[in-house]
């Protein structure tokens, strides 16, 4: 019999691969999620701090209380500095404001003097006297010279005349350029924390495929112990079939015959003939209950007798227990002996699951050819199971299907089990059509 290459353990492993790549992927693409908004995060810090330098550092020394009155040397001193040291491919418009929402100064001249309401962020900078940050609106009135550089993030910063008077310096920088030093810290620390994610899901692969391999081997060893222990339960049967056959079965034989024939003497009482003629017509059929026996109980003239006889001896203790039973074989050409075995085991099983579990009043047992296959069928009305009592019964140790299963899959065939909770079982066997 060809060696079963059982695909459990690869089909395990990929289920893992499948697992853990969804994983991987998931946890990397929320790694880059959060890796990316803490990247822009930092790189808005940057950017605060940047034009908390530019106006602390840089305008707070040049401004004083002038700019509240439009001084033209103080707008031209901070405008200078403003020009040469803060304006750059980053930061593209500067605007000073009073408290009373005023600009006080802008590089956009037009600006100066005009008042707008502040927003939320730059309120909150007055307010609280700390730096503020936020991407712009620029769909507000202030911000109708700004509008060309489409995105933009503002940064106010809190400054002081010598005086004390508190102004707000505000700073426009190009988001692009806080998106790409973001892409930077992205790219840094992305691909290490992915990378790792990916080396440690390689790593883990070879080890589940070890771990799936020896729970395969187990299963495997643990399923070929059994199929010898019932090869040997099948031996023990034989040779327990063969001493009934050659012992039992011929004595009572030869009993029963003495007993037919001294009944017919006519020397023996009435009373007593009709006791002979009961105890050999009861000898005859405890003979037939236990040739009946014998062939359930291992068919060793199988091959000779012929499958079709060999089930009616099956099925006949159901019909004598008044179940209803269609037994339908059809003709074709001989089977190999082993094909012939396994359908009989298979048939056996069935019939062995519904004596002990369906409580069925019809059962229908059906072997057809067809196409170079043989296919055997056997149906019952019964109370049927569902997959958690299939579960419970082969941890019970009920495992006779579930063994014959890789049997039929040795010779090239299929087994499948059809049954729900009050709508029977139907076991279907399928096996190529192997001749004697």
């Amino acid at each position: 019999m060809p060696t079963r290459s059982n695909p459990s353990a690869a089909r395990a492993v990929a289920v893992f691969v499948a697992g853990g790549l969804a994983a991987v992927v998931l946890i990397s693409a929320i790694t880059v999620m959060i890796v990316r908004r803490n990247a822009i995060n930092e790189a808005i810090r940057t950017a605060r701090d940047l034009a908390h330098v530019e106006g602390r550092s840089v305008v707070q020394p040049l401004i004083d209380d002038r700019l509240f009155t439009g001084d033209p040397a103080a707008l031209t001193a901070v405008d200078d500095v403003v020009h040469r040291r803060v304006l750059s491919g980053r930061t593209v418009r500067v605007k000073i404001w009073s408290t009373d929402q005023r600009v006080l100064y802008s590089d956009e001249a037009r600006l100066i003097g005009q008042r707008f309401p502040l927003d939320a962020e730059g309120q909150a900078a007055f307010r609280t006297g700390r730096d503020q940050a936020d991407l712009s609106n620029l769909a507000s009135a202030e911000t109708v010279y700004e509008r060309q550089f489409h995105k933009l993030l503002e940064v106010y910063v809190p400054i002081a005349t010598p005086t004390g008077k508190i102004m707000l310096f505000e700073a426009y920088l190009r988001f692009s350029s806080v998106a790409a030093n973001g892409r930077h810290i992205l790219t840094s620390v992305a691909p290490a924390l992915v990378g790792g994610l990916v080396l440690l899901f390689l790593v883990q692969v070879p080890l589940a495929w070890s771990l799936a391999r020896r729970l395969e081997e187990g299963r495997a060893e643990r399923e070929k112990l059994l199929l010898r222990a019932i090869d040997a339960s099948d031996a023990e049967r034989r040779r327990i079939a063969q001493d009934l056959h050659d012992g039992v079965v011929q004595s009572l034989a030869g009993v029963g015959f003495s007993l037919s024939a001294a009944a017919e003497r006519p020397a023996i009482d009435d009373d007593v003939r009709d006791v002979m003629r009961q105890a050999a017509a009861d000898t005859r059929t405890g003979l037939r209950d236990l040739r009946t026996l014998i062939v359930e109980i291992a068919p060793a003239e199988l091959h000779e007798e012929g499958l079709d006889e060999a089930l009616a001896a099956l099925v006949a203790p159901l019909s004598d227990a008044g179940v209803l039973v269609q037994l339908d074989v059809s003709p074709a050409a001989p089977l190999a002996e082993d094909a012939e075995a396994l359908l009989y085991r298979v048939a056996q099983e069935a019939v062995r699951n519904v004596v002990a579990h369906a409580a069925a009043g019809r059962v229908d047992i059906a072997i057809t050819f067809d196409d170079g296959r043989v296919r055997l069928v056997v149906a019952d009305d019964g109370r049927g199971f569902s997959d958690a009592d299939l579960d419970t019964r082969r941890r019970e140790g009920h495992v006779g299907l579930r063994l014959l299963a890789g049997l039929v899959a040795d010779a090239g065939g299929t087994l499948d089990v059809d049954s729900a909770p009050g709508r029977g079982t139907r076991l279907s066997l399928e096996l190529p059509v192997v001749a004697a």
